[in-house]
Protein backbone atom coordinates (compact mmCIF):
# COMPACT_ATOMS: atom_id res chain seq x y z
CA UNK A 1 0.00 0.00 0.00
CA UNK A 2 1.44 3.32 -0.99
CA UNK A 3 1.04 6.24 1.39
CA UNK A 4 1.31 8.61 -1.56
CA UNK A 5 -1.91 7.20 -3.01
CA UNK A 6 -3.74 7.66 0.28
CA UNK A 7 -3.18 11.34 0.93
CA UNK A 8 -6.21 12.95 2.41
CA UNK A 9 -8.10 13.30 5.62
CA UNK A 10 -7.78 11.01 8.63
CA UNK A 11 -9.95 11.70 11.68
CA UNK A 12 -10.90 15.05 10.16
CA UNK A 13 -7.27 16.17 9.78
CA UNK A 14 -5.53 16.67 6.45
CA UNK A 15 -2.48 14.38 6.24
CA UNK A 16 0.39 14.89 3.83
CA UNK A 17 3.01 12.33 2.78
CA UNK A 18 5.30 13.08 5.76
CA UNK A 19 2.37 12.74 8.18
CA UNK A 20 1.54 9.34 6.73
CA UNK A 21 5.15 8.12 6.88
CA UNK A 22 5.36 9.23 10.53
CA UNK A 23 2.05 7.53 11.33
CA UNK A 24 3.17 4.31 9.63
CA UNK A 25 6.53 4.43 11.41
CA UNK A 26 4.79 4.90 14.78
CA UNK A 27 2.99 1.63 14.13
CA UNK A 28 6.05 -0.09 12.65
CA UNK A 29 8.19 0.61 15.70
CA UNK A 30 5.84 -1.50 17.81
CA UNK A 31 6.50 -4.71 15.85
CA UNK A 32 9.66 -5.71 17.66
CA UNK A 33 8.56 -5.61 21.27
CA UNK A 34 9.04 -3.00 23.96
CA UNK A 35 11.39 -0.14 23.19
CA UNK A 36 14.00 0.21 25.93
CA UNK A 37 14.03 3.40 27.98
CA UNK A 38 15.94 6.13 26.16
CA UNK A 39 15.76 4.40 22.78
CA UNK A 40 14.09 5.64 19.63
CA UNK A 41 13.03 3.14 17.00
CA UNK A 42 11.54 3.53 13.52
CA UNK A 43 10.54 0.91 10.93
CA UNK A 44 8.78 1.86 7.72
CA UNK A 45 8.78 1.63 3.96
CA UNK A 46 9.97 4.71 2.13
CA UNK A 47 9.36 3.38 -1.38
CA UNK A 48 7.76 0.31 -2.87
CA UNK A 49 10.92 -1.77 -2.45
CA UNK A 50 12.86 0.09 0.27
CA UNK A 51 12.48 -0.43 4.04
CA UNK A 52 14.26 1.47 6.79
CA UNK A 53 15.05 0.41 10.36
CA UNK A 54 16.44 3.16 12.59
CA UNK A 55 17.37 2.97 16.24
CA UNK A 56 19.13 5.47 18.50
CA UNK A 57 20.05 5.45 22.18
CA UNK A 58 22.37 6.92 24.77
CA UNK A 59 24.54 4.38 26.58
CA UNK A 60 25.39 4.31 30.30
CA UNK A 61 28.40 6.57 29.67
CA UNK A 62 26.17 9.19 28.03
CA UNK A 63 27.39 8.46 24.50
CA UNK A 64 24.81 8.77 21.72
CA UNK A 65 24.55 5.86 19.27
CA UNK A 66 22.42 5.42 16.21
CA UNK A 67 22.01 2.80 13.55
CA UNK A 68 20.15 2.75 10.26
CA UNK A 69 19.65 -0.37 8.20
CA UNK A 70 18.29 -0.01 4.69
CA UNK A 71 16.62 -3.04 3.14
CA UNK A 72 16.04 -3.26 -0.61
CA UNK A 73 13.71 -5.84 -2.07
CA UNK A 74 15.11 -6.76 -5.48
CA UNK A 75 14.19 -9.45 -8.01
CA UNK A 76 17.25 -11.43 -6.86
CA UNK A 77 16.40 -11.23 -3.15
CA UNK A 78 16.42 -8.89 -0.17
CA UNK A 79 19.59 -6.93 0.52
CA UNK A 80 20.48 -4.93 3.60
CA UNK A 81 22.97 -2.14 4.13
CA UNK A 82 23.78 -0.94 7.65
CA UNK A 83 25.09 2.57 8.26
CA UNK A 84 28.56 2.81 6.76
CA UNK A 85 28.40 -0.73 5.42
CA UNK A 86 27.70 -2.34 2.11
CA UNK A 87 24.81 -4.36 0.75
CA UNK A 88 24.60 -8.02 1.68
CA UNK A 89 21.88 -10.47 0.75
CA UNK A 90 19.81 -11.73 3.68
CA UNK A 91 18.82 -15.39 3.84
CA UNK A 92 17.48 -18.02 6.18
CA UNK A 93 16.09 -16.92 9.54
CA UNK A 94 16.94 -13.26 8.92
CA UNK A 95 14.97 -13.31 5.66
CA UNK A 96 12.06 -15.08 7.37
CA UNK A 97 12.07 -12.48 10.16
CA UNK A 98 12.12 -9.62 7.65
CA UNK A 99 9.27 -11.17 5.64
CA UNK A 100 7.20 -11.65 8.80
CA UNK A 101 7.88 -8.05 9.88
CA UNK A 102 6.81 -6.69 6.48
CA UNK A 103 3.60 -8.72 6.43
CA UNK A 104 2.77 -7.73 10.00
CA UNK A 105 3.56 -4.09 9.20
CA UNK A 106 1.16 -4.06 6.24
CA UNK A 107 -1.59 -5.75 8.26
CA UNK A 108 -1.14 -3.32 11.15
CA UNK A 109 -0.94 -0.19 8.99
CA UNK A 110 -3.93 -1.27 6.89
CA UNK A 111 -6.12 -2.05 9.91
CA UNK A 112 -5.13 0.90 12.10
CA UNK A 113 -4.34 3.70 9.66
CA UNK A 114 -6.13 3.11 6.38
CA UNK A 115 -9.30 1.25 7.35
Amino acid sequence: MSAKKLLGKRNGTQMNYDDLINAESALGRTLFGPIPEGHRREFFTSRKNVWLWYESWVDAAGVFHDMTVRYEVRPAGVYKMPTGGRYTKIEGEELNNFTTAVRTYFDLVKSRLYS
